[in-house]
């Protein structure tokens, strides 16, 4: 753990007197595809806002790439792309306006900024919709220009928060794909979702969470859907 990618020590997070995550441990290699798995209110999207810098601990650290959280979290963002519940769009821009602004924030060079947003587009199917705003869009359609975002800056490390909500099943296959290309390049992805048969399938690497701590991790090689279910079932119940 102590040369990981991620390393996540003693981590506490509590809403006033509430602790959602409890003294959490964790390290995640390089490389990894991490299935981030658990019940409604055991830490899942908490974790993910933590290590993305959207929110502060109440104790314990992180880092990322050894860059310290809450400290440079500038830094840190600068390696991570982010899908979470909400899009983090701006709905009175249209699609490419949207990944242009963007674009700027992440200090993309000007000279292949364009070719990188038509490459994303076209990816995740709104080459089609690119001038539309992102107010007349659907929740899908938000859902796969928030994917766009996150990869705008190609960044090392993806954190997705349940981001098949709201998917059709073509882009859920996009999705999916995106997911083993991730781990194919040696990029890091970790991934909250309630689907254990895409955590078996995509993932090289189930942890469940529990009451705020992790209950479970293990590889997901030589696994199914029913063992991890199993074992989700043990370790939540």
């Amino acid at each position: 753990m102590a040369n990981s990618l991620i390393q996540i020590h003693e981590l506490v997070k509590a809403f006033g007197l509430m602790p959602v995550l409890r003294k959490l441990d964790l390290g995640i290699e390089r490389g990894e595809s991490v299935a981030l798995l658990g019940p409604n209110g055991s830490g899942k999207s908490t974790l993910l806002r933590l290590l993305s810098g959207l929110s502060k601990p109440t104790g314990g650290t992180i880092s990322v790439g050894g860059w310290e959280l809450p400290r440079e979290a500038a830094a840190v963002r600068a390696q991570i792309g982010m899908v979470s519940h909400k899009p983090l769009l701006y709905e009175n821009l249209n699609a490419r306006e949207n990944l242009r602004f963007f674009a700027r924030l992440y200090n993309l060079p000007a000279a292949n900024r364009e070719q990188r947003i038509d490459l994303l587009l076209e990816r995740v199917g709104l080459a089609r919709r690119a001038g539309d705003l992102i107010r007349t869009y659907s929740r899908g359609m938000q859902q796969r220009l928030s994917i766009a975002r996150a990869m705008l800056h190609d960044p090392e490390v993806l954190l997705f928060d349940e981001p098949y909500t709201g998917l059709d099943q073509a882009a859920s296959a996009m999705l999916d794909e995106i997911a083993l290309e991730t781990r194919a390049n040696g990029r890091t992805l970790i991934m909250a979702t309630h689907e254990l048969d895409r955590a078996v399938r995509l993932a090289s690497r189930a942890v469940i969470l529990s009451r705020g701590v992790v209950a479970f991790d293990a590889p997901t090689a030589g696994m199914d859907t029913a063992a991890l279910a199993a074992k989700y079932a043990e370790v939540t119940a």
